[in-house]
């Protein structure tokens, strides 16, 4: 703690439902989530993810950043480290570190000699249950010529779902939480913790 960084992990658990089941989904959530006389927090946002090759080290150091589309908010810079894949927790946990930053950080990255990896929107609603996050997000495709608003094509014909804690180092118990709300939500959806790592893809 001598840094002033408290260590967070992340809780995760993951999974995806059609497109034609997803209003099932919506309504299950609003009826298990906080303030549901309200609606879902919406976002639409762009997320770029970028890497810095480093000597010595078989793996790229990323980082994701995150802004809003539409409306005037801070960027959302996060780094995510390496999934673990523990077969006694319910879910995957990994380090995160999140900051928001001003709207240069891109090029200030690739100063650095960061590349680009990858992006895409993301368009969906946000759900609360206590301290626990919910989205439920379609990918999107950024279409080159054409502005980053006006991208249309579905990377496919599903929705993302992710339930998610940001939480101290030692809070074991997020987990068995997560896992009972999960089962509240089959069959619609299977939530489960992915191994990136066995599917040769990046988080």
């Amino acid at each position: 703690m001598n840094n002033r960084f408290l260590p967070n992990l992340e809780y995760l658990l993951q999974g995806s439902i059609l497109d034609s089941a997803v209003e099932h989904l919506m309504h299950r959530l609003k009826g298990l989530c906080d303030n549901v006389d309200t609606s879902p927090e919406p976002f639409h946002d762009l997320e770029v993810c970028m890497s810095l090759r480093q000597p010595n080290t078989p793996q790229p150091l990323l980082l994701r950043v995150r802004r809003a589309l539409g409306r005037d908010a801070p960027f959302q810079m996060r780094y995510l480290g390496n999934p673990e894949v523990d077969q006694r927790r319910p879910t995957l946990v990994r380090n995160c570190m999140d900051c928001a930053c001003s709207n240069g950080i891109l090029e200030f990255l690739t100063e650095m000699g960061f590349r680009l990896e990858f992006e895409y929107i993301a368009k969906g609603y946000m759900f609360r249950k206590g301290r626990m996050k919910i989205t439920v997000s379609k990918l999107i495709k950024i279409i080159p010529g054409k502005q980053q608003d006006m991208a249309n094509e579905p990377i496919s014909q599903s929705y993302i779902v992710e339930l998610s804690v940001v939480a101290p180092t030692g809070q074991e118990d997020v987990g068995e939480e997560m896992r009972v709300f999960a089962e509240q939500l089959k069959p619609l959806v299977q939530l489960e913790k992915i191994d990136y790592k066995r599917l040769g893809g990046m988080p």
